[in-house]
């Protein structure tokens, strides 16, 4: 436990933690590591929440062997909805439902590998009509897009990419093979390079070790990311990861708590798989997350705006743009 306030006070001086320092966090008690990160959380993030809600903008027949994806190509499950990219109306008419709930960040998500440029001209248009006639912040998660593509939705009002890394370096080749994990850290500079914020974490069940986990988001410090998603793995029958167990509510606490540590001052993000835990996030929001994605995932139910909203407000929480 003296150990745990050390640390704490090296991040409270503007240091930053070496992985040496934080392997041992992974068997630290639990309660005393999670009241310190979030200590940790309120001393560089006050009481801000980053509530943001996400659309499916185009669904189904990715080329992607990614195994934990109801809509890869190469599996056969449940999820036989499929359809091109949205039109503008649909996807400003969700944007205006959100921001009327009072989300203030709305990303729009496609499957595949990347958008075509004709794609990609076409969704500029709708993010300037959402940002005209809803006024929400957009983020966007196409695909390993290039520069020049991050340059066109930024000049059209996107503000932040979002491309997970998934897991480690060393253990992605477990997760998919039909691109690599430097893919995923060019298009993430890319998107920096564009003048784009950036988000990236990933998905905690897949096989991976603590370490990975923790690889990961150092990784993602390096690269100046300051929101990172934590998905929680739903095995999704037909997929390969199917038969894998679901992470309990501590081990998704003491995931989030360690990444608090890592970079004391992003939003830390409970995403998809959400729901599987019991009390839908609550004793993560008060052990380092402070932020999350509400409403539908993009092939699950997710928790509605108007529960998450009374949760946060009687956690103390103002929802902000983080």
């Amino acid at each position: 436990m003296d150990r745990i306030k050390e640390l704490q006070e090296k991040l409270y001086r503007g240091e930053l933690l070496t992985k040496e320092e934080i392997m041992p966090l992974t068997e630290a008690p639990l309660e005393p590591l999670c009241q310190a990160a979030d200590e940790i959380r309120a001393h560089f993030c006050k009481e801000r929440f980053d509530l943001c809600t996400i659309i499916n903008g185009k669904c189904g027949k990715c080329s992607e062997d990614c195994k934990y994806c109801a809509q890869s190509a190469h599996y056969t499950t449940a999820c036989g909805e499929s359809y091109p990219l949205l039109s503008t109306e649909k996807i400003v008419e969700q944007a205006k439902h959100n921001a009327a709930q009072g989300v203030l960040r709305y990303s729009i998500v496609t499957s595949g590998r990347r958008l075509s440029e004709m794609e990609v001209d076409q969704v500029c248009e709708s993010i300037r009509a959402v940002r005209r006639e809803a006024g929400i912040e957009v983020c966007v998660s196409f695909g390993l897009l290039a520069e020049e593509d991050f340059r066109k939705l930024k000049a059209a009002g996107a503000s932040r990419v979002h491309c997970n890394l998934e897991s480690s370096e060393r253990y992605f080749p477990q997760v998919c093979t039909t691109h690599t994990y430097a893919d995923k850290i060019e298009t993430l500079r890319a998107a920096k390079r564009a003048g784009m914020e950036v988000c990236s974490g990933g998905i905690m069940g897949l096989g991976e070790t603590m370490e990975d986990r923790i690889d990961m988001v150092l990784t993602a410090r390096e690269l100046g990311v300051k929101s990172v998603p934590v998905n929680v793995l739903n095995p999704i029958p037909g997929t390969p990861y199917e038969k894998n167990p679901v992470l309990t509510g501590d081990e998704v606490r003491r995931i989030v708590a360690i990444f608090r540590f890592i970079i004391p001052d992003a939003s830390i993000r409970l995403a998809g798989g959400r729901g599987l835990l019991g009390d839908k996030g609550e004793k993560c929001f008060a052990s380092g997350a402070n932020a999350a994605i509400s409403g539908d995932m993009l092939t699950t139910a997710g928790i509605t705006v108007e529960t998450d909203m009374a949760l946060l407000k009687e956690m103390g929480y103002t929802v902000v743009k983080g």
